[in-house]
C-alpha cells in the first residue's frame, strides 16, 4: 500500500507544477494588467481637470457630466487595478476588466481611425489614456493598448482556482485604495504638484518642451527663439479680465529691465482686443492648447527661463520685480 501511493504521488508531481506554473503566469498577466490601470488611474488623479476635459473632448458625458464620468472611471481603474495585483482573479473581476480593456481599445482605436482618414480634431490627436504626462501619437495608442493589455488579460485566466467565500481583507484593501486614490484626485488641485503632474520642471532645455509629431512637432524654443539668450519670465495665461488686471505689474518688470512672455491659445482677435484694452508693455505669443495644456494645471502659470533652460517654476503669475 506505501508503495502504491508513493507511486501515485510521483504520477501526480508533475500535474502539480504545471498546475502551480499557469497559476504562477496567470497571476503575472493579472498583476501586469493591474499595475498598467493603477498607473493610468494615478496619472490622471495628478490632473483630474485635464481628464475631465478630455472625457467632454470623447464625448462621453452623454448621460452623466464629466465630473461624475470622472470619479466612476478612476474608481474603476485603481479598484480593478489593485484587485487583479492583489490575485483577485475572480469571474466578477476579470470580466469587468475584460470590458473595460476593450472600452479604452474602442477608444484608442477609433481616434486612430479618425486620424488615418484625416477627420481628427487636434484635441483627439493629442489626448491619451494615461494622462497628460504621457504624450502618445493615435497609433501609438492604440498599438500600445493592445500590446499592453491584450496578452496580460488573455493569461491572467490562466490556472484559476476555485474558491469559497469571499476575499474579506483583499477587497478590504482594494476599497480602501479606490477611496484613497479618489481623496487624492480631489485634493490634488489644491497641492503643489505642478513639477510632478505637468511636462513643465526645472531642469529642462526648452528644446525638450515640444508637442507633436513629425512636420507638426512644436518646441518652446520655435515658439519663442529668444529663449536661447538670457533670462526671461513666461507666463502661460487666458487672456482674460484677471490677467489684465496684472497688466501694470506685468509692465512694471518690463520696465525694469526684464523680459516677459505671455503665451497663450488665443486667436489673433483677442489677442488684438486684449492690446488694445489693457496697453501690455510684454509681447503675447499664440500656441495652440495641445502645446500649452500638458504644461500647466491651472492659470496662470509662470516659468523663468536662462539661457535656454527653465530654471524656476510658478503657480500663479511671477514674482514683483
Amino acid at each position: 500500500m506505501p508503495d502504491r501511493v508513493r507511486r501515485k504521488t510521483r504520477a501526480a508531481a508533475p500535474g502539480d507544477r504545471s498546475e502551480l506554473l499557469l497559476s504562477v503566469v496567470g497571476w503575472a498577466g493579472g498583476a501586469f494588467l493591474g499595475a498598467v490601470l493603477v498607473f493610468g488611474a494615478a496619472v490622471k488623479a495628478l490632473d483630474p481637470q485635464a481628464f475631465v476635459s478630455q472625457i467632454e473632448i470623447e464625448g462621453l458625458d452623454f448621460l452623466l457630466p464629466a465630473a461624475v464620468v470622472t470619479v466612476i472611471a478612476l474608481a474603476l481603474e485603481v479598484g480593478l487595478g489593485s484587485a487583479l495585483i492583489l490575485g483577485l482573479r475572480r469571474i466578477w473581476v476579470l470580466g469587468p476588466s475584460a470590458l473595460l480593456v476593450a472600452f479604452f481599445l474602442f477608444l484608442t482605436g477609433r481616434t486612430y481611425y479618425r486620424d488615418l482618414r484625416g477627420i481628427a480634431t487636434e484635441d483627439e490627436a493629442g489626448c491619451g489614456c494615461f494622462g497628460n504626462l504621457v504624450e502618445r501619437t493615435p497609433a501609438e495608442a492604440f498599438w500600445q493598448d493592445l500590446a499592453l493589455m491584450v496578452p496580460a488579460l488573455a493569461l491572467a485566466f490562466l490556472g484559476r482556482r476555485a474558491a469559497d467565500g469571499l476575499p474579506w481583507l483583499r477587497l478590504a484593501v482594494v476599497g480602501a485604495l479606490t477611496v484613497g486614490l479618489l481623496a487624492f484626485a480631489r485634493a490634488a488641485p489644491d497641492l503643489p504638484l505642478d513639477n510632478l503632474a505637468t511636462r513643465l520642471k526645472p531642469d529642462l532645455e526648452i528644446d525638450g518642451i515640444c508637442s507633436g509629431d513629425g512636420d507638426s512637432r512644436l518646441c518652446l524654443s520655435t515658439v519663442v527663439p529668444e529663449l536661447e539668450e538670457g533670462e526671461h519670465w513666461l507666463v502661460i495665461a487666458d487672456l482674460d479680465e484677471d490677467l489684465g488686471k496684472a497688466v501694470d505689474g506685468l509692465n512694471q518688470h518690463v520696465f525694469d529691465g526684464g523680459r516677459m512672455w505671455v503665451l497663450s491659445s488665443a486667436t489673433p482677435d483677442e489677442n488684438r482686443t486684449f492690446f488694445w484694452s489693457w496697453g501690455p508693455a510684454f509681447e503675447i505669443r499664440e500656441a495652440p492648447p495641445t502645446f500649452l495644456n500638458p504644461l500647466y494645471r491651472t492659470l496662470p502659470r509662470s516659468f523663468r527661463v536662462e539661457d535656454g533652460v527653465v530654471v524656476e517654476t510658478v503657480s500663479g503669475l511671477p514674482p514683483g520685480p
